[in-house]
This record gives C-alpha cells, structure tokens and sequence, in this order.
C-alpha cells in the first residue's frame, strides 16, 4: 500500500469510494443525508486538485488502484477578541473502501495528515464525526484525536 497526492485520473475511483461512505451517513441519518449521488461531483473534485489550499491524498494498492482517500484543507483564523491566530487543517472527508477496512490504510491516510500538517506549519488536524458513527469516533480516537467542541441539536420533527 502507497500513499501519494491524488491525480485526474484518481476521480472516478474517488467518487466511487466518496458514494461508499455516503451510504453509511444516510443509513446513519436518513433525516439529514440524501441516498443519491456523492458529496462531491468530477468537476467539484477535479477543482479541488487545482485549489493550492486544499490537497487530496489517496491510498493504492500494488495496481496503483485507489482504495482510499482523504480530502484536506487549510483554514485559518486572524483572531479576535475571543480566538487567536490559528491554522488548521480540516480533514474535509475521509474514506476507506468497504473491502479493504481494518488493513491499515485509514491509520495510514491520517498519519499522512497529520505530517502534511505539521510540515505546513498547522497548530492542529481537526475534523468532523457525527454521533451516530461510533466506528470513525473510536478510530480517530485511537489516532490520537479528542473531542474539541460538539453541535447539539434537538429534533423537532
């Protein structure tokens, strides 16, 4: 297994992978996530491997096929009364394909990350899990990631 920067000939496999884990959010809250298409379209991805603020990193197997991705982005605060100056690296998505899961390439993609970030002088490597997927909270967990803040919500419907 390699990890290298993702190219345009990487896009099909990667909505393919990013439809995967969509089904897992729509099983997860059907209320909130759609079962159609993925969250990015070719274009969309395509123009993310342009964006010098964000970087695409896949995983392939000795075929040089995509077997897993991470998708991530630089976001800074200026600071202001209440926050300081701070960079971070969003992990904006995040997938394993559902045949190769528990081989490693996810602790691989966030060890991937996680020295992007360092080496581009982030103060942190922060991400998003939503409540119902207690597999990707114990994983990044045993990735040594905790929680920093948590939406609550109150259905009303």
């Amino acid at each position: 297994m390699k990890i290298r920067i993702a190219e345009k000939r990487d896009i099909p496999r990667i909505i393919d992978l990013l439809k995967q884990i969509k089904v897992i959010h729509h099983n997860g809250r059907p209320d909130l996530f759609s079962d159609d298409e993925s969250k990015f379209n070719h274009a969309e991805v395509e123009a993310i491997l342009l964006d010098e603020k964000r970087r695409i990193f896949v995983s392939v197997d000795e075929n040089d096929v995509v077997n897993g991705y991470i998708f991530c982005q630089f976001r800074e605060t200026e600071g202001n009364g209440l926050l300081k100056k701070h960079k971070t690296l969003w992990i904006e998505d995040f997938g394993v394909d559902e045949n190769a899961r528990s081989g490693g390439i996810g602790k691989l993609l966030h060890k991937t990350a996680e020295e992007y970030a360092i080496e581009t002088g982030c103060d942190d490597l922060t991400l998003n899990v939503w409540g119902f997927n207690s597999g990707a909270k114990a994983f990044y967990e045993a990735n040594g990631m905790s929680v920093q803040r948590m939406v609550m919500e109150k259905k009303l419907k």
